[in-house]
């Protein structure tokens, strides 16, 4: 008797927080989701339900394990932290708005919006070093052939570097709360 099929690996951006509506790069700070983004986290949670998942992964960043614990009380799951899914360290660009940094550098900034890859926060993090640790995490939870589904809670460049990966030219940001199947 052969192995059980494994499952597919869902990616989730955690629910808004103060930095998403106003415009401000939060970069690895311990923001908090707000009152719309827990109410993002339980419908994410009701989604997640119906996947079914046999794991519930979350990133590193309070944000994103803020809404994994409301998934987790829905679908009855512990969520395991995994830091390779943490957002882009946005550097010297951390707690700073788009519109400031716009106005500042519009080429950089229009470079970050574009996700050019050859491109990096400066004094943090490039697209490149994100994207390896990222596809490096989710090869691994693919290799543990777990028989379910995976729903990883995660951040939007996390989202928007694997789908650009599997053929998206310019992927956009995806809403809070959203979900996304590899």
């Amino acid at each position: 008797m052969g192995a059980a099929p494994a499952g597919r690996l869902w990616l989730a951006r955690h629910g808004q927080t103060a930095y998403n509506h106003e415009g401000r790069f939060q970069g690895w700070l311990p923001v908090p989701l707000d009152d719309t983004g827990r109410g993002q986290a339980r419908e994410l949670a009701e989604v997640a339900l119906r996947l079914a998942p046999a794991a519930l992964v979350t990133s590193n960043i309070a944000r994103a394990q803020e809404t994994a614990a409301i998934v987790a009380e829905r679908v009855g799951l512990t969520p395991v932290v995994d830091e390779r899914f943490a957002e882009t360290d946005a550097g010297d660009w951390t707690d700073r708005s788009f519109a400031d940094v716009m106005a500042e550098t519009p080429d950089e900034f229009a470079r970050f919006a574009a996700l050019d890859m050859t491109w990096g926060f400066p004094g943090g993090e490039t697209f490149v070093q994100q994207r390896e640790r990222v596809l490096e995490g989710l090869a691994d939870w693919r290799a543990r052939e777990i028989p379910g589904n995976v729903v990883i809670v995660c951040h939007g460049n996390v989202i928007r570097l694997v789908t650009g990966e599997v053929g998206e030219a310019t992927p956009g940001r995806p809403g809070n709360g959203s979900i996304v199947g590899l």
